[in-house]
């Protein structure tokens, strides 16, 4: 709330979100702070139980709270009651958000080749490069240092950070951000071998982004060796996420940082995978599929909504069970042989009777 000190009162911000007050209706905020490190004049949420010791102590001039919170103390904070305190601050910041003032403008120091077309009341960062035949949709932001490439196209109101690029023939759709330093469309990981080495199997294809998609920085998708790597509405790529060539990625599925998809692999809707998951290639996975971080999974999974952990990945009750014995295998394995040694003994013994 802090862009241009805009002001909002208790009483605003309840009617905004259809919450309840507690407290001072009319004390005012103009920015945004975690609950822990709450200053006045600012305005934090408690969704998690392990925090609310820091309700009694902040200095937030407003707090939003669940409508089932049970208070066990005194605090100095209005509080404002919500259906969902975690959803109503993730609203409240994209309101704010849009209220930001957008940059338009074509920088003197971009370079537009003359067979590109630039939609209106875009902005153009300086050194943004965009090529032959390129088409960027209207109310665009390319910051400086963006490339687009020959043919690639972007859809409206798509904001791509700096460093990014978008190879020849590619295409972005509508409402995505593509953070800095992401990669759309450089060749998948496709080599013959050969008696002299490997030989590189051109990547003829594109890829595909679709609309409301969020890219984040120093992620990579990898165009197809022939059709196209698609990334479907609405999913987000955390940092440092492969997507290799030929992929499909289905609608609304989440990656969390360090993610690798494999080459040819089809991933259902409303996926779910922690950091570091590994996806083998030509795999097929079912639609909400969860995994946990640093899972591998070496095949398809047919099931819709199976959870999984571990290398390889199976199902997370199992994982954890077996990950109790694990621990004890040091121990067990000392039971064991003492085992067998007393075993052969008493066979031993029985032999001579």
């Amino acid at each position: 709330m802090n862009y241009n000190k805009m002001e909002f009162s208790a009483k605003q911000i309840a009617g905004l979100v259809g919450g309840t007050i507690e407290g001072d209706a009319g004390v005012k905020v103009n920015d945004f702070a975690k609950i822990e490190e709450g200053r006045p004049g600012c305005i934090s949420f408690l969704a998690n139980a392990k925090y609310e010791h820091y309700l009694y102590e902040t200095e937030s001039s407003i707090v939003l709270v669940n409508k089932d919170f049970q208070l066990e103390g005194e605090t100095k904070a209005t509080l404002i009651r919500v259906d969902n305190a975690y959803e109503t601050v993730a609203k409240l910041l994209t309101l704010v958000e849009s209220m930001k003032p957008k940059k338009k403008g074509i920088s003197s120091l971009a370079f537009i080749d003359p067979t590109a077309s630039v939609g209106e009341d875009c902005y153009i960062g300086p050194f943004v490069a965009i090529g032959e035949g390129a088409v960027v949709g209207k109310g665009c932001i390319l910051h400086p240092h963006v490339t687009i490439g020959a043919k690639a196209s972007v859809g409206d109101n798509t904001e791509i950070y700096s460093n990014a690029v978008v190879y020849h023939d590619c295409k972005v759709g509508s409402n995505c951000i593509l953070h800095a330093g992401c990669v759309i469309g450089a060749d998948g990981f496709g080599f013959a071998p050969s008696e002299e080495g490997y030989e590189k199997i051109p990547q003829i294809g594109i890829v595909t982004i679709e609309d409301n998609v969020e890219i984040g920085a120093n992620t990579c998708v990898d165009r197809s060796t022939m059709g196209s790597t698609y990334v479907r509405k609405g999913v987000k790529l955390d940092n440092l996420v492969q997507i290799a060539h030929n992929d499909d990625i289905g609608a609304h599925t989440v990656m969390s940082a360090q993610v690798g998809v494999a080459g040819s692999t089809k991933v259902g809707q409303w996926c779910m995978f922690g950091g570091q998951v590994g996806i083998a290639g030509h795999a097929t996975i079912a639609d909400r599929t969860q995994a946990g971080a640093q899972a591998g999974i070496p095949n398809s999974v047919k099931k819709e909504g199976t959870a999984l952990q571990g290398t390889p990945a199976i199902e997370f009750r199992n994982f954890w069970k077996s990950s109790a014995v694990f621990k004890n295998l040091p121990e067990l394995s000392k039971q064991v042989y003492q085992m067998e040694k007393e075993i052969a003994e008493l066979k031993k013994l029985i032999a001579e009777k």
